[in-house]
C-alpha cells in the first residue's frame, strides 16, 4: 500500500519541490482547494479529500476534512491489531505524513478596518483539528506545520525512509505550539470583543526574537520573545542598524529609555542607567537637548542608554561620539550621524517608528508563580487635576519646571523623587525605602543647582520631611500627588518657607 501525504497551506512557499520530492519517494499526495490546485497546475499527481471522503466540500469549504477516513487515518495506530482491524472494515488508509498551514487569523485582526465577519471567517476549524490529530500520534504521523523543516523531513526519508522519532516528537510539539498560539489570538479578539477585562484565564503568546548570551548575570540562560499585534513602538520591534547583540539588561533600559522620551514633543533626549533617567533634557534642537543629558549628570551616563525623539543629526552625533555608550535610539540617523557613530564597532544604534506609536492594552509582570497585569500609566500633566495648594502660586518657569519633572518621576523606581528646571533633570533619588531619603540623594546630585530649581515626587509626603529637605537646598516649587493625612503639615511648611506647592491627585507609584 502507498504511503500518504495530505498537503493543505496557505503559505505555499516550498510546497511545490516538497510535493514533487514525496512524490518521487512513491506517496500518494492528499490536498484540498488552492493547494491542490497550485500542485496539479505543476504536473503533481492529486487526489483529493473529497475522493476519500465520498463526501464533497459544504458550507463554504468550512466542512471538508472533519470526517473519519481522514481523522482515522491521522489517529489509527498502524500496529495496533483492533485499529487495523477496524481501518480494513471501514476501508480507511493511514495517512503518514500531514503539512497544513492555518487560515490568516493573526494577520487579518491587524488590519486597521476588519470586520467581525471576515475575522470569524478566519478561524480555522478544520486544520487545527488535523494538526492536533497528527501530533497526538507522532508515533506514527510526521506533521508539519513550518515549511523551514520540509528540508529536514525530506533528508530524513531520503536517507533512513522514514522519520526519527525524535524528528516527529520534536516536530508534535511545534505543532501544539503552534496551535496554542493560534487559539490565544482568536480568545483575544473574542474576549476584547465581549468587552471582558479580566476573564477567568488569560493566555498570551509570544514570538522569539532572540536567544541572548545571557540574563541579568552571566550564570542566567534568557531569550527575548516579542508579543505579537503589539506596539511597533518598542524595543521589541525596534530594528538594529549597527553594534553587537543586546543583551538583557540593555533591552531593560532600552524599553526604559524608550517610555520616558516619548513623553515629549519638543525635542529631547534620555539616558537611562539601570532602568532609571540619569539624565533628560530637552532644547530647542536635539543637540541642546544631549547637551542638558550630559550637563545633568556627566559621571551617570558613562556607558548608558540614550533615546532620542528626532533624527540625529551630525552637529548631535559628534557629542554623542565623545563618550562612551551602549545604546542609542531614534526615529533615525543621517547618513553623516551614521559615519561618525559606526566608527565605534560596539555602540548599538537602534531605531523606532515614533510615529506608530500606541500603547498596549497590558503590561505584563511575572512573579514566582503567577502574572500580574495592569494598564500602562499613561496618566500626564494634562489629565491631572492640578491645584495649587499654597499661598504662593508658582512663577511661568517654576510651571516649567514642575511639568519636566512630573513626566519623569513616573518613569523613576520608587520611592522616587526629581529635582528639575525648565529644561532638565537636576538630581534624580531612585529606589529608596522611604521617601525623604529619595529627596536627599536627588538633592544632593542637583547640589548648588537646586536653587530655585522645582521637586517632584511619585507620591505623596507622609510628613514635612521632604519640605524642609527642600527648603534647605533652595527648592522653590513642589509637586506632588497629595492625598496625606499630613498634607496640612506639609502645606504649613511650605508657607513658611514661600516653596509653591502643587497637588496632582494622581500617583505614580512604579515598582
Amino acid at each position: 500500500m502507498k504511503k500518504r501525504a495530505l498537503l493543505s497551506v496557505s503559505d505555499k512557499n516550498g510546497l511545490l519541490p516538497f510535493a514533487q520530492e514525496l512524490e518521487s519517494l512513491g506517496y500518494e499526495i492528499l490536498s484540498t482547494g488552492g493547494t491542490m490546485k497550485h500542485l496539479k497546475e505543476n504536473g503533481v499527481a492529486v487526489t483529493a479529500v473529497d475522493e476519500v471522503t465520498g463526501f464533497p466540500e459544504i458550507m463554504e469549504g468550512r466542512v471538508k476534512t472533519l470526517n473519519p477516513m481522514i481523522h482515522g487515518g491521522l489517529l489509527a495506530k498502524q500496529d495496533d491489531p483492533v485499529h487495523k482491524a477496524q481501518m480494513e472494515e471501514h476501508g480507511i488508509q493511514p495517512i503518514d505524513i500531514v503539512c497544513v498551514n492555518l487560515y490568516p487569523f493573526k494577520e487579518t485582526i491587524s488590519k486597521r478596518d476588519v470586520s467581525e465577519e471576515e475575522a470569524i471567517e478566519n478561524i480555522d476549524i478544520g486544520g487545527p483539528a488535523m494538526l492536533r490529530a497528527s501530533a497526538k500520534n507522532y508515533n506514527y504521523v510526521t506533521v508539519i506545520v513550518d515549511a523551514t523543516d520540509y528540508g529536514y523531513v525530506l533528508g530524513e526519508l531520503k536517507t533512513e525512509g522514514q522519520t526519527s522519532i525524535e524528528t516527529r516528537r520534536k516536530l508534535a510539539a511545534k505543532v501544539f505550539r503552534h496551535t496554542a498560539a493560534y487559539d490565544a489570538f482568536v480568545s483575544g479578539y473574542l474576549t476584547d470583543l465581549a468587552g471582558e477585562e479580566f476573564p477567568e484565564q488569560l493566555t498570551f503568546t509570544y514570538e522569539l526574537k532572540q536567544p541572548l548570551r545571557y540574563g541579568e548575570n552571566p550564570h542566567q540562560h534568557a531569550a527575548f520573545y516579542s508579543r505579537p499585534l503589539s506596539s511597533d513602538f518598542s524595543i521589541a520591534y525596534a530594528e538594529q542598524l549597527h553594534g553587537k547583540e543586546l543583551s538583557y539588561n540593555n533591552i531593560q533600559d532600552a524599553n526604559a529609555a524608550i517610555q520616558i522620551v516619548k513623553e515629549f514633543e519638543k525635542p529631547a533626549a534620555v539616558a537611562v542607567k539601570h532602568m532609571n533617567p540619569c539624565g533628560v533634557g530637552i532644547g530647542e534642537t536635539l543637540k541642546e537637548a544631549f547637551d542638558k543629558v550630559h550637563e545633568a549628570d556627566p559621571v551617570s551616563i558613562f556607558g548608558g542608554i540614550i533615546a532620542l525623539n528626532r533624527e540625529v543629526d551630525e552637529a548631535t552625533a559628534e557629542k554623542l561620539s565623545e563618550i562612551f555608550l551602549e545604546i542609542i535610539i531614534a526615529p533615525a540617523f543621517t547618513e553623516q550621524a551614521m559615519e561618525l557613530l559606526t566608527k565605534k564597532k560596539n555602540i548599538r544604534l537602534l531605531t523606532i517608528p515614533f510615529d506608530q506609536h500606541k500603547k498596549d492594552k497590558w503590561n505584563v509582570v511575572s512573579v514566582e508563580g503567577g502574572l500580574l497585569i495592569q494598564e500602562p500609566d499613561t496618566y500626564g500633566y494634562k489629565d491631572a487635576d492640578i491645584r495649587v495648594v499654597t499661598e504662593r502660586q508658582p512663577t511661568e518657569q517654576e510651571w516649567e519646571a514642575l511639568k519636566l519633572g512630573w513626566a519623569v518621576v513616573k518613569h523613576v523606581k520608587s520611592n522616587a523623587i526629581a529635582v528639575t528646571d525648565s529644561q532638565m533633570t537636576l538630581g534624580v533619588g531612585a529606589g529608596q525605602m522611604n521617601r525623604v531619603g529619595a529627596a536627599r540623594i536627588a538633592l544632593s546630585q542637583a547640589g548648588e543647582r537646586a536653587k530655585g530649581a522645582a521637586l517632584s515626587s511619585d507620591a505623596f509626603f507622609p510628613m514635612d520631611d521632604t519640605v524642609e529637605a527642600a527648603h534647605q537646598a533652595g527648592i522653590t516649587a513642589i509637586i506632588q500627588p497629595g492625598g496625606s493625612v499630613k498634607d496640612e503639615a506639609s502645606i504649613k511648611k511650605a508657607n513658611e518657607y514661600g516653596i509653591a506647592m502643587v497637588f496632582t491627585g494622581v500617583r505614580h507609584f512604579k515598582h
